[in-house]
């Protein structure tokens, strides 16, 4: 199946994650159509960058990672990443965040040839307070990895959760925080080859906001290998630019940033290169 299919097939099961049941649906008024229009493009960009906004929205983050592997080459990932947030009560959300990754991976050994397909999915459940507290707000919830790899070379073939938490400050033109995880297999095997794993993520984020819906930001996600022989940390620095627009009634944010891996495994991404599409709803 080629490539184009993978992600047409990934598009249809990101929309079916967006269904919200009838339970929910009873207690939560999402922002659409004519109500999302009236929002200024400014106060719409400062939803989409909390990860624990009240907001439903559908990204699709593509990834160019520079000089990955043993033979230097450019991997490729496109990230489907829908968010929902559900209403508890009038004091509680629940936002959950899924990752639908589809992965073109290049050589990694000599006659191995490339390899593309999904890669394991993540799912993130955040209870968070539904308002915040002097422009503070937090999340804190579980994080589950599922083995919906098409390939081997892709990933483990095993489950895996662990803890997950969130810290956001929204005041004047700033959105700021961090969100960190760690994911533990259930089981699995060992070894280099194995399909045991525990990864270890921390999202630092920083965006400033400017008229008109444009902002500047950085947001690099810092990860550990505790598996991995050697160096287990990448550790990247750098930023871009944004804007969110209408088309029509329809809340549209697009992205461009860069990082440098400062800090990475022998075989990592020298660099990356980060292009985002966002639908708000």
């Amino acid at each position: 199946m080629g490539m184009l299919s993978r992600v047409g097939i990934l598009t249809l099961v990101a929309t079916s994650v967006l269904s919200v049941p009838a339970w929910a649906q009873s207690v939560r008024e999402p922002i659409v159509g004519d109500d999302a229009a009236k929002e200024s493009d400014t106060e719409l960009a400062k939803k989409i960058q909390n990860p624990v906004g009240d907001l439903i929205s559908l990204p699709f983050q593509y990834n160019a990672n520079f000089g990955y592997g043993p033979n230097k080459g450019t991997q490729s990932v496109l990230n489907i990443q829908p968010v929902v947030p559900l209403h508890l009560n009038e004091d509680w959300n629940v936002i959950t965040r899924t990752i639908l990754p589809v992965v073109w991976n290049p050589d990694m050994a000599p006659q191995a040839g490339a390899t593309s397909g999904t890669a394991p999915t993540s799912f993130t459940a955040f209870l968070s307070p539904s308002r915040d507290t002097n422009g503070w707000l937090w999340g804190a919830g579980i994080v589950v990895q599922a083995p919906t790899i098409s390939n081997v070379a892709l990933g483990s073939t095993v489950w895996g959760s662990g803890p997950s938490a969130v810290l956001v400050y929204s005041g004047g033109p700033w959105v700021a925080g961090a969100l960190v995880n760690n994911i533990w297999s259930f089981g699995g095997t060992g070894g280099a080859s194995g399909t045991s794993y525990s990864t270890f993520l921390a999202n630092p984020f920083v965006s400033y906001n400017f008229d008109d819906g444009w902002y500047a930001f950085s947001s690099p996600n810092v990860t550990a290998n505790w598996k991995l022989d050697g160096q287990k940390w990448t550790v990247p620095v750098g930023g871009g630019a944004g804007r969110v627009f209408h088309i029509g009634s329809q809340p549209v944010d697009i992205s461009l940033s860069a990082y440098y891996n400062m800090v990475k495994p022998q075989d990592g991404a020298d660099w990356q290169l980060s292009s985002q599409l966002t639908l708000a709803f």
